[in-house]
């Protein structure tokens, strides 16, 4: 391989090291084994939640953004400038709800408690924070504040946080955002709405379905040089199960990277240049298990994950190990019901 070019991959492999400095923002098993209903018996369910003033429901959200650039080519050509590995933080809060009211259209007022906290963030492999509440001792870490505090929102049957009414009394116990940077993002409008929503029942526009109908809507992920892009996520009814006396829906999540209905929302896909040099995989799957008698949700994840992968166009087609970069980005999203 020419110089010129292992300059120009080495170069490559320094920009895809210091995409690692930005752009990261700071579900239990059943043990009875469930009846399926026959097929012939397939009634229409509405896919909605259920409020009850003074109902006190406890819930465990889990958010992880990460992205990775791992050198996988020879060490010898590996740029002295190039450091690699992971940055991002993986967020576990336990939370209270607790209905105040509910309005004619079903739709509530619910007072959030903060009961429990753990945030692990990590720049390049080097873990700077490592918060978990249930210690002692890290409740004199600013983010300890949290621990108890309450905020109200209004959510909608469908599943949508429509409004965040008051959080300014645990805003000011945290001591805002010069102070506290990441206790205040957790409490910013933006993060509330996402996490409490709950996207596969806020997508769904029929009142009433059967197993094996189906509802879409439309995510965007940005990946700063590397570019967006856009899904369809398709919603399946699968089946409900009758488990312990409960009617449980389970639906499941698949995508269409470049739907129909993708391409009239988003009638030109942004791209980054840069990520024409790599080739890319991509997984992205989600599943929500809606507890009908009680209206609620027991659990509901979605996980993407997108790998770039640039070998050295350069290199020898005989050559056992050419210069290769491996970039990767993860976005999770999970929240089940403790009790």
């Amino acid at each position: 391989m020419s110089q010129a070019k292992i300059c120009g991959f080495a170069a490559s492999a320094v920009i895809c090291a210091l995409l690692l400095t930005v752009g990261c923002a700071e579900l239990a098993e059943e043990t009875t084994k469930p009846k399926v209903e026959p097929e012939e018996q397939k009634p229409t369910v509405k896919l909605a939640l259920k409020f009850t003033p003074e109902d006190l429901t406890t819930y465990k959200v889990t958010t992880e953004r990460e992205r990775g650039v791992i050198w996988e080519g020879p060490l010898i050509n590996k740029p002295k400038s190039f450091v690699g590995g992971h940055t991002g933080n993986r967020i576990e809060m336990t939370f209270t709800q607790q209905i105040q009211s509910v309005d004619d259209e079903g739709n509530a007022v619910a007072k959030i408690t903060i009961k429990g906290l753990k945030y692990l963030a990590k720049v390049k492999d080097n873990i700077i924070l490592d918060f978990d509440s249930s210690r002692e001792k890290d409740l004199n870490n600013p983010l300890g504040k949290l621990i108890g505090q309450s905020y109200t929102i209004e959510i909608t049957a469908s599943g949508q946080v429509s409004k965040v009414i008051d959080v300014s009394g645990a805003r000011t116990a945290v001591g805002g955002v010069s102070s506290n940077q990441r206790a205040a993002r957790l409490l910013s409008t933006e993060v509330i709405k996402e996490q409490h929503s709950i996207p596969a029942l806020s997508a769904v526009e029929k009142n009433q379905l059967r197993p094996g109908e189906s509802w879409s809507d439309i995510k965007t992920f940005s990946f700063g040089p590397m570019g967006s892009k856009s899904y369809e996520r398709i919603y399946e009814l699968k089946e409900i199960n009758n488990i312990n006396g409960r009617r449980i829906a389970i639906i499941k999540m698949s995508v269409v990277p470049s739907s129909e209905k993708a391409k009239e929302l988003h009638k030109e896909q942004v791209t980054g240049f840069f990520s024409k040099l790599f080739d890319t995989t991509e997984t992205y799957t989600g599943e929500l298990r809606l507890d009908l008698t009680a209206g609620k949700v027991e659990k509901y994840f979605e996980e993407f994950r997108s790998d770039w992968i640039a070998v050295d166009p350069m290199a020898p087609e005989k050559e056992k190990e050419p210069d290769m970069l491996r970039m990767s980005a993860t976005r999770l999203y999970r929240i089940e019901r403790i009790d």
